[in-house]
């Protein structure tokens, strides 16, 4: 019986599949505490200091990696979002208890893990493997930009013990994910609307479109377009206009020669990009932190600011913000609540409040939709279906923005978290053939 693989490597959260042709792909589960388990493994890396302070540092991914991070009294360094850096040319590697650490290994130290955990419940690796890839990738503003993300990459699966894998865009992925159940052909929209990127394909999909890749023909594909906007950025909206004026944007301070300055907007920029957090800690940055609080007409809110960067608490103030990005997607109202005295922000939400504050990034969103449809010649009125996946899918402007432009009863959404990785296994089943 063939064996074939999918790996969702995502900005978030990561999954990974197993299609033999026996039914629906199988997910991998992932222990989570508590007897629990998931299908997605939290994209984040913890490396601790080694006891006698020279070994090398422990490292732990995904559900442990936070559990750890959450348990101790002096916790060590949380990566996260590193995909993100993947395009970036400016960001190659980070000192991490006087060691460095190439992009390259930091991935590879969460691949072993995924893989590793995955192999329990689904066996060995073997046969084909597809990995996911963004059409666009974050940081990207060339094809050399894009060749870069991709070669990363690579190394990282080739350091995990994968030197063989096939990339496919995520989208696309998900296409196959969402045609195993039809018995009709459709020209679809496909929207992925992950961590750092929202990505978009248009093709045809069905049983002409099987037996045509069956018999080594085209894929039905139209067109592929994306944009680096997504939950990342909504969270980011939410930092800026509820976290940050908390933490001291607006305020101001008081210069040695004595005009009232306000405190630099650069450096809420990385508060917004919470996996930039820790850029903050450094010796430097510290040192202007202090001296703003020093000078400033608020102190206190610099000294919470402060608090934040010195005791690295990008992740848990992403939860409380997810938390409450999460409830708007149910409801009209939220409370944004996060402790860590002597830090104590509560501030409620309101979804229309969250939509004027996203506005422009579906702006950025329905620009792009409209340009691969138009890049295709086609019409909105020719799209039988839009298949909605990823996290950020659940939110509703976004599915609003859908329904708008090609009707509600044509918007389709479900197994956001999970598509992707289904229909990488497919994708991998069919290379085996």
């Amino acid at each position: 019986m063939a064996r074939a693989f999918g790996i969702d490597f995502g900005t978030t959260n990561s999954a990974l599949a197993l299609a033999d042709g026996e039914g629906a792909p199988r997910l991998a589960h992932f222990a989570r505490g508590g007897g629990k388990t998931t299908a997605t493994f939290r994209s984040v890396v913890y490396l601790e200091r080694a006891p006698d302070g020279r070994g090398a540092p422990r490292e732990l991914a995904g559900p442990r990696a936070i559990a750890r991070y959450l348990a101790v009294d002096e916790p060590g360094r949380l990566v996260q979002s590193l995909k993100s850096f993947l395009a970036a040319r400016d960001f190659s590697a980070t000192r991490i208890f006087e060691r460095e650490y190439r992009l390259e290994a930091l991935i590879a130290v969460l691949l072993r893990a995924l893989i590793r955990e995955a192999e329990q419940a689904l066996g060995p690796l073997s046969g084909p493997v597809v990995v996911g890839r963004p059409v666009r990738f974050v940081s990207a503003r060339a094809p050399e930009d894009e060749a870069l993300a991709l070669a990363r990459l690579r190394a990282a699966f080739a350091m995990a013990g994968l030197e063989d894998v096939v990339f496919e865009y995520e989208p696309i992925a998900a296409a196959y994910h969402y045609e195993r159940r039809l018995d009709h052909d459709e020209l679809i929209l496909i929207g992925d609307f992950g961590g750092g990127t929202s990505d978009f394909s248009l093709l045809r999909v069905g049983p002409a479109a099987r037996r045509e890749r069956a018999q080594g023909g085209t894929r039905g594909v139209l067109g592929n377009a994306g944009v680096p906007v997504a939950g990342d950025v909504f969270d980011g909206r939410i930092v800026r206009a509820v976290v940050a004026p908390a933490l001291g944007l607006g305020s101001e301070f008081r210069s040695i020669f004595g005009a009232v300055l306000p405190v630099p907007r650069w450096i809420y920029g990385h508060l917004e990009r919470w996996h930039h957090l820790s850029f903050l800690r450094s010796p430097r940055t510290l040192s202007l932190l202090f001296d703003l609080q020093r000078d400033a007409l608020d102190p206190a809110r610099l000294e919470a600011l402060i608090h934040v960067v010195r005791a690295d608490l990008g992740f848990p103030l992403h939860r409380a913000v997810e938390r409450a990005k999460l409830v708007l997607t149910r409801d009209e109202q939220a409370r944004l609540r996060f402790v860590h005295e002597p830090v104590r922000l509560e501030a409620p939400i309101a979804r229309a409040d969250f939509e004027s504050w996203i506005a422009p990034e579906l702006a950025a969103i329905e620009t792009c939709v409209d340009d691969l449809l138009a890049a295709a010649c086609i019409g909105r009125g020719d799209v039988d279906r839009v298949f909605l996946t990823g996290g950020s899918s659940l939110v509703p402007a976004v599915r609003a923005l859908f329904a708008t432009r090609f009707g509600d009863g044509r918007v389709q959404a479900g197994d956001e978290l999970v598509s992707v990785a289904s229909g990488l296994a497919l994708r991998a089943l069919e290379l085996t053939a």
